[in-house]
């Protein structure tokens, strides 16, 4: 090895050393009872020693491998940073009393305890549920329906996948006021002109939610339904036109043919509205704000429309329980990771099936 070499390998691990203590003292820093100003000039500087230094190390055998890494080390690193950290702090911090700022002591499994002690977060979970069955039915099967019609040969099939896909565009915030406008004015008028009823969808629980679905079908389908169009396109044409020739009817071309030709685009579709229903938040809240009364447990409730992610949020910003709403919201990653993996398993066996 020569001093050139060797000179190379010394700056290559001081860098290395140098950015990983940077590193971890930033992450440290994070337990700290006092902000600290450097922390995230700290960290950026340690992944950038950590960068350089196995750029500069002297191996010509290894060299492609570290440069390919080296490519991918930003998205790994923000991936790291946004996900993973977060996700290790965040199981920590579910057994702490943290509250927001700094955690004085470490309390166990104390706030899971108290979390299924809380009929008022059970009725959530069971609301969940309930709310991911009916979207997960009804958004496919109306966004596949709008898919059927609108790669038809109907004229303006343009005009319709336009107007059906609009309702995504709008925010969630947006779209739970404008609709929460529709069910207690202008619903509220016509029903009273035509059955002399005055009262609000949106004033019972079991109407409340109802209206929760119906909106979130309106704003979820069309994007659905995109997903279906292009599964439908990719069909074949002469597949199409045999089963014609053969006299197999409409009916039986949908079963038989489009639909099990489709799997892997139902797979997707379902894995998209099985995630985004479980976290619906926005529309919960700008809609009904999770408000309601209903008997639960022997309880009487008056979060009768609040789904798991609105109850999280308000268990930690509203009632400033952060720790408890980060063991809720350990739990809540828990149950769709758990859900997702057991849906996607059962929509391949069926792909694999077709």
């Amino acid at each position: 090895m020569n001093e050139n070499t060797a000179g190379k390998k010394v700056l290559s691990l001081v860098l290395l050393v140098g950015g990983l203590a940077g590193l971890i003292g930033a992450l440290a820093m994070d337990f700290s009872h006092s902000p600290v100003a450097f922390r995230g000039p700290l960290l950026i500087i340690g992944a950038v020693a950590i960068l350089a230094g196995l750029y500069f190390y002297p191996t010509l055998e290894h060299h492609r491998s570290i440069i390919n890494f080296l490519f991918v080390f930003p998205l790994l690193f923000t991936f790291a940073v946004t996900v993973l950290i977060p996700l290790g702090l965040g199981i920590f911090y579910s057994m702490t009393d943290w509250n927001g700022v700094k955690m004085n002591n470490v309390v166990g499994l104390a706030n899971y305890g108290a979390m299924f002690r809380e009929a008022g977060f059970l009725w959530s979970v069971l609301l969940t549920f309930l709310f991911v069955i009916f979207n997960m039915v009804l958004v496919n099967v109306i966004g596949f329906c709008l898919a059927l019609l609108c790669t038809s040969r109907l004229k303006g099939v343009g005009f319709f996948r336009a107007a059906y896909f609009l309702p995504n565009l709008i925010g969630g915030i947006v779209l739970g006021y404008v609709w929460q406008f529709v069910f207690n004015n202008v619903l509220i008028q016509l029903t009273a002109s035509a059955f002399g009823m005055r009262n609000s969808v949106l004033a019972a629980t079991p109407t409340a939610f109802a209206a929760i679905i119906v909106v979130y079908i309106w704003q979820y389908a069309g994007y659905i339904m995109l997903i279906y169009i292009n599964g439908l396109v990719t069909i074949p044409g002469d597949v199409i036109e045999a089963a014609n020739i053969d006299g197999a009817s409409p009916l039986a071309t949908l079963f038989q043919i489009k639909i099990p030709m489709i799997m892997a685009t139902i797979t997707i579709c379902t894995f998209l509205t099985l995630t985004s229903a479980f976290k619906q938040f926005d529309v919960n809240m700008a809609l009904t704000n999770g408000t309601g009364s209903v008997q639960f447990m022997g309880n009487y409730l008056t979060n009768g429309t609040q789904m798991l992610a609105l109850n999280i949020y308000n268990t930690a910003i509203a009632k400033n329980s952060y720790a408890l709403g980060q063991a809720k919201a350990v739990l809540f990653f828990i149950i769709l990771a758990c859900v997702s993996l057991i849906q996607v398993r059962i929509s391949n066996s069926k792909e694999v099936e077709a």
